[in-house]
């Protein structure tokens, strides 16, 4: 055993250092870049998007201009998964340098001509709603949109409301006729260091921001230097994209630099203050006040009748007052009597323990600032690799628990809990990857992504979660207690509202009534291209999560056994994973008031992650009620005495 143990960390440590190099290599954009004036400042293109498809494609799957050499970025794991494909672009841009119009294909003032499939894609696009995503200096580019926040005379010669939109619309609708965003104008915003008196100014990209424009062929006047003149914004027409013909334009843009006053360090505020943070605030204070009220009465209610309940049962009684018992102490002989299918329980429990560790240290270095939106796909990928080295801890917590439930067959146990949730999650992502592989879209995750995934599943996840399960089997089991009987007792029977369906909406309703504001904004970040950056909310949420889980469960679990039903093993498990239920019904609400997707494969997509992440946050509150209950019924059935 203990060269197998020494081959294990020594296993371990190659892992650790392999992910040590592969996590230093995934930081970009932390370090600030000093440009001099002239320098070239690369604008590069990241992907399209819609809200209404959920399907991101590659920028060069429309037929956008071309530099003469196409160079993909190397992409981290998180950055692949997401549906980035990090692409460079013909625009030349230089720092303080202003261009008036310029042409950006390869001839001077040859208009480009798309064919009638290209025009079709084109105006199929514009119909989904789609948007173009480019980064200069790994900033996103913004469309600003301004608008009165009152409607009032007096109140319209205030300032306008700012706000910024992710990237910019490829087009627009009139009627039935499309037309093309051809013409962007760039305004990029610098800040300028301070430097030595005889040194020559640096300068830093602090705001990329974009005004898309749709000008007709014959309005974008162009020379034989590839130079043009924009038309007077009253008298253009926009350029139609006419499906069912082929269509000539031309491609244009122009840059203007201004100088502002924001710091590198806060150069992505403007990004991150889309959405109104007060209501977040006001919506965090009263999760906070609500649950910690009811969960001071809970706490109340339960200890003053517990005590009662220890006292009368520890009461020495006289003979001729032997009255007949009743209550949780009745149960005492088959409260920890092991319960049906532990494997199954114990191997659940195991990865709700991963999935425990994982989303608390995830949130916890995100709100430290080290997973900000600017390090593209950071946080996914830290997930990723956290999920697999976790599975220690929860083939540990798992092992102990099958052991504790009189289970013996430890490598079956093990390899149950390294394959059991990760397998159902790897087969709902393949079967829906090939329906995102058939529309072509870069959302879907490449054949070798594929297998890299499937090397670390095997080759970290499942040796750890073996190497933790032998460990946990090995160690004493959970103590108990009471003696378990023989002969089980009979059950009496139960009142409706015991019924197991009615405990799990019961339960779900206060541990979902603490997050539910903070899901709205988790949706809005996944579904509808937001970045999501409030970690340090998430994090209280997710403690206000854990505290509201863990009541409940003792409350339900109190009532069960007093109702002398000692079944609670898998019962408390269902019971306290209940707010998932309330998640999924939040998320159909979701689909059909705030999306428009009306198409079968995005429903599909949507409905397929959904219940990857209902069940997810099953296992996780699950997981949290279960050891919480668990806790609970040691601790009381050691303070009675007991014949």
């Amino acid at each position: 055993p203990d060269q197998a143990i020494i081959w294990w960390l020594r296993y371990l440590l190659v892992l650790l250092s392999l992910l040590h190099a592969t996590d230093s290599f995934y930081v970009p954009g932390v370090a600030p870049i000093n440009f001099h004036r002239n320098d070239p400042v690369e604008i590069k293109a990241v992907k399209l998007t819609s809200s209404r498809t959920q399907l991101p494609y590659e920028y060069y799957s429309l037929p956008f201009c071309q530099p003469t050499k196409i160079t993909y970025k190397a992409e981290n794991l998180g950055e692949v998964l997401r549906g980035d494909r990090i692409v460079n672009t013909p625009f030349q841009v230089s720092m303080s340098v202003e261009k008036k119009c310029e042409v950006l294909c390869n001839f001077p003032n040859k208009p480009v001509t798309l064919t009638v499939e290209q025009s079709k894609l084109i105006a199929e696009r514009i119909r989904e709603d789609y948007y173009v995503h480019l980064i200069a200096d790994n900033l996103p580019v913004a469309t600003r949109l301004e608008f009165y926040s009152n409607r009032e005379e007096e109140e319209k010669k205030k300032e306008k409301d700012v706000q910024f939109e992710h990237g910019y619309r490829l087009g627009f609708m009139d009627g039935n006729k499309f037309y093309l965003h051809n013409h962007l104008s760039f305004i990029l915003y610098y800040h300028r260091e301070d430097v030595e008196e005889n040194q020559e100014p640096t300068y830093r990209v602090v705001r990329f921001e974009v005004i898309p424009q749709s000008i007709k062929l014959e309005d974008l006047k162009a020379d034989e230097k590839g130079m043009c003149t924009l038309p007077e914004a009253t008298g253009s027409a926009p350029q139609e994209i006419d499906p069912s013909k082929e269509n000539q334009m031309l491609f244009t843009y122009s840059v203007h630099w201004e100088e502002s006053d924001i710091k590198w360090a806060s150069r992505w505020d403007t990004y991150l203050t889309m959405s109104d943070v007060q209501i977040h605030w006001f919506s965090i204070i009263n999760s906070v006040v609500v649950v910690f009220f009811l969960s001071g009465i809970l706490s109340m209610i339960i200890i003053r009748t517990l005590r009662k309940d220890i006292a009368n049962y520890n009461k020495e009684d006289d003979i001729e007052d032997t009255m007949e018992e009743s209550g949780w102490k009745l149960v005492h002989g088959d409260v920890f009597r092991p319960p049906q299918y532990p494997m199954i329980l114990s191997s659940l429990l195991g990865s709700g323990i991963q999935l425990f560790c994982m989303i608390l240290i995830v949130i916890f270095v995100a709100m430290l600032g080290m997973l900000s939106p600017s390090s593209r796909g950071a946080l996914m990928t830290t997930a990723c690799f956290l999920f697999m080295f976790m599975g220690v801890f929860g083939g540990f917590f798992a092992g102990r628990l099958y052991r504790t439930l009189k289970g013996h067959r430890w490598k079956k146990g093990a390899f149950c809990t390294a394959t059991l949730y990760p397998g159902v999650v790897f087969g709902i992502c393949f079967v829906l990857n090939c329906f995102i592989w058939g529309k072509h879209s870069s959302g879907a995750v490449p054949f070798p992504t594929m297998v890299a995934l499937l090397c670390m599943w095997f080759g970290i996840s499942l040796p750890l979660v073996y190497l933790g399960y032998y460990f946990g089997f090995r160690k004493q089991p959970y103590d108990n207690p009471v003696r378990t009987n023989q002969i089980p007792r009979q059950i009496p029977e139960q009142r409706w509202y015991m019924n197991k369906f009615v405990g799990i909406l019961m339960a779900g309703i206060l541990p979902f009534g603490a997050m539910f504001i903070e899901l709205f904004f988790i949706f809005s970040a996944i579904w509808e291209n937001q970045f999501y950056y409030l970690f340090g909310f998430l994090f209280l949420v997710f403690i206000i999560l854990v505290v509201s889980c863990s009541q409940i469960s003792i409350v339900m679990v109190y009532f069960q056994l007093c109702a002398e039903d000692y079944r609670w093993w898998w019962r408390t498990f269902l019971v306290s994973g209940g707010s998932a239920f309330y998640v999924l019904i939040y998320a159909i609400f979701y689909f059909v008031n705030k999306l428009d997707i009306v198409e079968f494969i995005p429903s599909l997509l949507y409905f397929g992650y959904t219940a990857l992440m209902v069940l997810s946050f099953w296992l996780l509150t699950g997981t949290i009620g279960f050891y919480a209950a668990y806790m609970f019924v040691r601790k009381i059935y050691a303070a009675v005495k007991i014949d």
